[in-house]
């Protein structure tokens, strides 16, 4: 599960922000805080914000994390490809556009009997990876102990807590560009590996993307076309918000040669009014709020059973606020989000703003400066302007809309096409 995520110096976050998913003390909605070794952590994050004002960016930030773990290792044979996946850093300010950009997580492995918490980070600028740290500590322990510390600066590279055989394969093929971690993992360090396969098991879907939309509906969930218990599964899933829909009916299209991917015409049949008979529908034609639901559900049923974290962007678009609801509730149910899977998600729906389904805890916001830096904060650390903290038993949506805890935009009329 993620602890805690912190990164600093990337697009509008000049200053570091910390997404921090440990419960703080707060007795609302206890059941739903899991344990796992001294760790108390919540199962969601929600992000509030104006427009533009940096929600899109913790997600952008996060992603490009993982994806610098997972794909690093290729970047010293095709440098030109580390040019294309640079880091944007805060770009107004000329000290830190020339400045390094830093990630860090706190997490723990599911499954992981041992209960062991990871800290791992690094820090890239537009040359490649300056500073990489890999520390774990054991359930028991008070403090984290070292695996690996790299530094260009301080000229270190301390592999002291990986196998002895693996140290020199790693000496030996480590590029400025790529992570010891990335590295690692292909050269099937297990210690590595394993790191690798938690940001590996992360899913991301950006509703604000229309690329995004167009990809992630067309994608079918795992075993959807040969098992019919899994199209089941999708009906009954299917059921918690549209119970028009029956079945499915899938046929498999001529390949065009162009393609090695087999295609599939989807028909969603839906009962007639008059008659026991089924209407084929192609499932193209479904409302865009049902494909986006379609869309969710292969990361869906990957992140309930991998027990990993679920980023998305713009949860609310196209979708009822009830449904979006729905959704977070199978986070919240323990009996349903067994293996303790994390959603985190960006929305300005702020029907789920409410101390009746989130705590104070899982609540943050984002605010931009007149300098355009963006910074993050969460509703239970917040402090009014009469030195209070927030109380649960507050209208979080009212206070929210009317300005108290910041984040909403600046408006003003929209006047240009008045007459003159």
């Amino acid at each position: 599960m993620l602890i805690q995520f912190s990164f600093k110096n990337f697009k509008s976050f000049r200053d570091e922000a910390t997404l921090d998913l440990s419960a703080a003390k707060m007795t609302e909605f206890a059941e739903r805080v899991v344990t796992v070794g001294n760790e108390r952590i919540l199962p969601i994050a929600a992000i509030y914000g104006a427009n533009a004002s940096g929600k899109s960016n913790i997600y952008n930030a996060f992603e490009y994390m993982a994806d610098y773990v997972i794909e690093s290792f290729k970047y010293g044979d095709e440098e030109e490809r580390f040019e294309e996946f640079k880091p944007t850093p805060f770009l107004f300010d000329s000290v830190s556009e020339e400045a390094e950009s830093s990630f860090e997580v706190y997490f723990t492995i599911p499954g992981d009997k041992s209960e062991r918490t990871y800290n791992y980070g690094f820090c890239v600028d537009a040359h490649g990876v300056t500073e990489e740290w890999l520390n774990t500590k054991a359930r028991t322990a008070r403090k984290y102990t070292s695996v690996f510390y790299r530094s260009v600066e301080e000229d270190v590279l301390d592999l002291s807590g990986l196998p002895k055989n693996s140290r020199e394969n790693i000496r030996v093929a480590l590029e400025q560009q790529v992570l010891i971690v990335s590295l690692g993992a292909k050269l099937r360090v297990n210690k590595c590996k394993d790191i690798r396969d938690w940001f590996l098991a992360n899913e991301f879907a950006d509703f604000g993307d229309l690329f995004t939309n167009f990809f992630l509906s067309r994608r079918l969930p795992k075993g959807f076309v040969e098992d019919t218990s899994v199209q089941k599964q999708v009906i009954e899933y299917f059921s918690s918000f549209d119970e028009h829909i029956k079945d499915f009916e899938i046929e498999k299209l001529p390949n065009d040669g162009e393609s090695k991917e087999e295609v599939y015409k989807i028909n969603a049949l839906h009962k007639k009014i008059d008659s026991d008979t089924f209407a084929a529908i192609p499932l193209g034609m479904e409302s865009a709020g049902t494909l986006k639901m379609f869309a969710l559900y292969p990361e869906l049923q990957d992140v309930l059973e991998k027990g990993s974290v679920f980023f998305i962007d713009e949860l609310n678009a196209r979708l009822h606020p009830l449904l979006v609801r729905n959704f977070l509730l199978t986070f919240l149910n323990p009996e349903i989000n067994t293996n303790h899977a994390q959603l985190i998600f960006t929305t300005h729906d702020t029907w789920q703003l409410s101390n009746q389904l989130l705590r104070r805890d899982e609540v943050w916001f984002t605010e931009k400066d007149e300098q355009g830096i963006s910074k993050l904060y969460s509703l239970a650390d917040f402090i009014d302007e009469s030195g209070s903290r927030i109380r649960k038993d507050e209208s979080y949506e009212k206070n929210y809309l009317i300005g108290k805890y910041g984040a909403i935009p600046t408006l003003k009329s929209i006047d240009i096409f008045k007459e003159a």
